[in-house]
């Protein structure tokens, strides 16, 4: 992966002198890598990944933290500050206000794991969410499950919107519904635990399909407490597949998206815009796929 990715900045006149190409072309090198997902442990696994790749290019990744109560317009100006060439956003939301700033400023942005804006000046690179979701829904259904519930990630971020979009239109093929839809105010493994307890309590539940991983191994926690057994007495089905998805102590099932793809495009396109501030953008969403393991009942 990292290969495809030090071919394509080449092509792009990247070269591996750092300081030279810097004294050349007035560029600082630096890539600001801004997220807001720091209490989920995915975003470590993104994280390293993407400033191995930025690194693999010869380029060098300045974080910017927009958790909590950060300010917006604190994180543009210290990327104003050290005159980043471009800003990759690896998280599914940021604040209106942090893209305004950056764009007011002249600075090239590439949104991963975003949703398709109507402004040609956003870079979009992400996971087909909905096709994410309808797929959820298929595997669930193909499996037996028919009492399925959604517990999602916060309501405002799109991907949330997008995973639960698709897991409804793959329910309504079959003339279904979710029985039941819940929200995490964050993708933290604590808030998947809490959103499992009021689900447990609707015994016709034989299914859950949760929007993030994290969530998903707080919702095995919560079957653990009350003496659930997974799969036997419910199912559960998370997204992204991440390291610890496969740890025997989870073996989760999931739909993984294809992180690294995402990364690596994102990086690409974060190089294109350095060397063309007018390209146009062209959302690029990539399908994902079932991953079964040991949380769903076999055929």
């Amino acid at each position: 992966t990292h290969t495809k990715v030090m071919t394509a900045a080449q092509k792009l006149g990247y070269q591996p002198n750092v300081m030279a190409r810097s004294l050349m072309t007035g560029r600082t090198e630096l890539i600001g890598l801004v997220s807001n997902n720091f209490d989920n442990p995915a975003f470590m696994e993104i994280f390293d990944l993407f400033t191995r790749t930025l690194q693999n290019c010869g380029l060098r990744p300045l974080l910017a933290n927009l958790s909590g109560n950060s300010d917006p317009e604190d994180a543009v100006a210290m990327l104003r500050q050290y005159s980043v060439d471009a800003v990759i956003i690896a998280s599914s939301t940021v604040s209106q206000s942090f893209i305004e700033g950056c764009l007011a400023a002249a600075i090239p942005i590439v949104h991963a794991f975003g949703k398709a804006s109507m402004s040609s000046a956003i870079h979009v690179v992400g996971a087909d969410n909905v096709q994410g979701g309808k797929l959820a829904a298929e595997t669930l259904l193909h499996l037996g499950y028919e009492k399925v519930a959604f517990l999602g990630g916060p309501r405002a971020a799109s991907s949330t919107v997008d995973r639960l979009k698709g897991f409804q239109a793959g329910l309504k093929a079959k003339t279904m519904a979710p029985v039941a839809e819940v929200f995490a105010t964050s993708y933290s493994h604590e808030q998947g635990r809490q959103m499992m307890i009021p689900l447990l309590a609707n015994v016709s539940i034989d299914a859950v399909f949760c929007g993030d991983d994290i969530l998903a191994m707080g919702a095995l926690d919560a079957c653990k407490e009350v003496g659930k057994s997974v799969p036997d007495d419910i199912g559960i089905l998370g997204f992204n597949d991440i390291a610890m998805a496969s740890w025997a102590a989870y073996n989760l099932s999931t739909i993984r998206q294809p992180i690294a793809d995402i990364i690596i495009t994102a990086v690409e396109q974060a190089i294109r815009l350095v060397e063309n501030r007018d390209l146009r953008s062209a959302p690029q969403h990539f399908a994902c796929e079932a991953v079964l393991r040991g949380t769903l009942r076999k055929l």
